[in-house]
């Protein structure tokens, strides 16, 4: 398939393990771990804007390219403004992933300095199912810095983690998100891992989580964009692909349009898919995307298993492969090609 138009490649950079919140649901494994330097950081940011580079010359593709910048909580690193700051003049777009309650006037000031393009905020629910996920006070603190970060002129996205804790109350987080005044309302599964594994029982059965998104794609508030990176929610508003394509073009972005770096420099296709394919003081950036074994089998229509393995919405779907190898694991079996298990879909 001829790639036209312009390529969206996207860095989920997990800069630090350290958080100030112990989330219930969290989809990481918590260990501190050697985090990168600053100049080991900037060597980072560096090496992806000469890969962009090459791919563009080589290629003659258009990138929109951008960083995802989080943790653990982004803001708990010293050196953070100085690594955005690196990232913007390498020209990245950048977007800030945070949990808000750090936020205050003054950061949220350099951050729009800095170019930042937008923040999200996770939020999972009125207060009381917030704070029975996040701990006690974290909801009025997050809110908090939603105020901070409007006032300073970001753009806001709320984003929700859908499990049973929260799915009968989605409806009053619109209403919320609007009256907030900010921008996008996400959403995204809850993914069974990292400290969220004891929590695999809260994950929504297919027809539930079909009739969460027939709820709320069709929502329409002035001034609020319903969004979602799922790649099955992105079907429901799409037909059915030709059986016949094997090249993934969109769907899961795992090995097609983007990567996740850990805080000592690890590389992984996804942010919540925490399967180690090289470590940035070691191995280039570049080779690990060209030839890591597990990047070619998620590229392969081949090697993968159930609804997902014959589906004519493979090449722009594919499923949530984090969740499907976490669902897996939780059942014993260490398949991260497996089905992804919330699918709804007509294959």
């Amino acid at each position: 398939m001829a790639i036209t138009g312009t390529f969206d490649f996207f860095v989920q950079w997990h800069l630090t393990e350290r958080c100030n919140l112990a989330c219930r649901h969290c989809y990481q494994s918590g260990g501190l771990g050697d985090e990168l330097s600053t100049e080991e950081a900037i060597q980072v940011v560096e090496e992806a804007a000469e890969m962009i580079d090459v791919w563009r010359d080589r290629y003659g593709i258009d990138f929109a390219a951008s960083f995802n910048v989080t943790g653990g909580e982004p803001l708990l690193r010293n050196d953070l403004f100085g690594i955005l700051g690196e990232i913007g003049r390498r020209g990245f777009d950048t977007f800030i992933l945070t949990n808000g309650t750090l936020v205050d006037r003054e950061n949220s000031a350099r951050l729009t300095g800095l170019g930042v393009r937008g923040v999200q905020v996770s939020l999972e629910g009125p207060e009381d199912v917030h704070e029975s996920i996040r701990g006690q006070g974290s909801y009025r603190a997050a809110l908090a810095g939603v105020y901070h970060l409007l006032r300073a002129g970001l753009a806001v996205t709320l984003n929700v983690t859908l499990s049973r804790l929260n799915a009968g109350r989605m409806q009053e987080m619109v209403m919320l998100a609007s009256g907030l005044g900010v921008q996008r309302l996400g959403f995204s599964r809850f993914v069974p891992s990292g400290r969220g594994m004891e929590m695999v029982g809260e994950m929504l059965e297919p027809a539930e989580v079909k009739a969460l998104y027939e709820a709320l794609l069709p929502v329409k508030v002035p001034g609020l964009e319903i969004v979602t990176g799922d790649p099955v929610a992105a079907q429901m508003r799409a037909a059915p692909g030709n059986p016949q394509e094997c090249i993934p073009y969109g769907g899961c972005a795992a090995a097609v349009a983007g990567l996740t770096l850990l805080a000592d420099g690890t590389v992984t296709p996804c942010r919540r898919l925490e399967m180690p394919i090289g470590n940035l003081r070691t191995d280039s950036l570049r080779e690990i995307w060209a030839a890591s074994p597990v990047l070619a089998q998620l590229r392969d229509k081949q090697n993968y298993g159930g609804k997902c393995g014959s589906c004519s919405r493979w090449a722009s779907c594919r499923g949530c492969r984090a969740i499907a190898w976490a669902y897996a694991r939780s059942k014993g079996r260490n398949d991260f090609l497996a089905e992804d298990p919330q699918c709804f879909l007509e294959i």
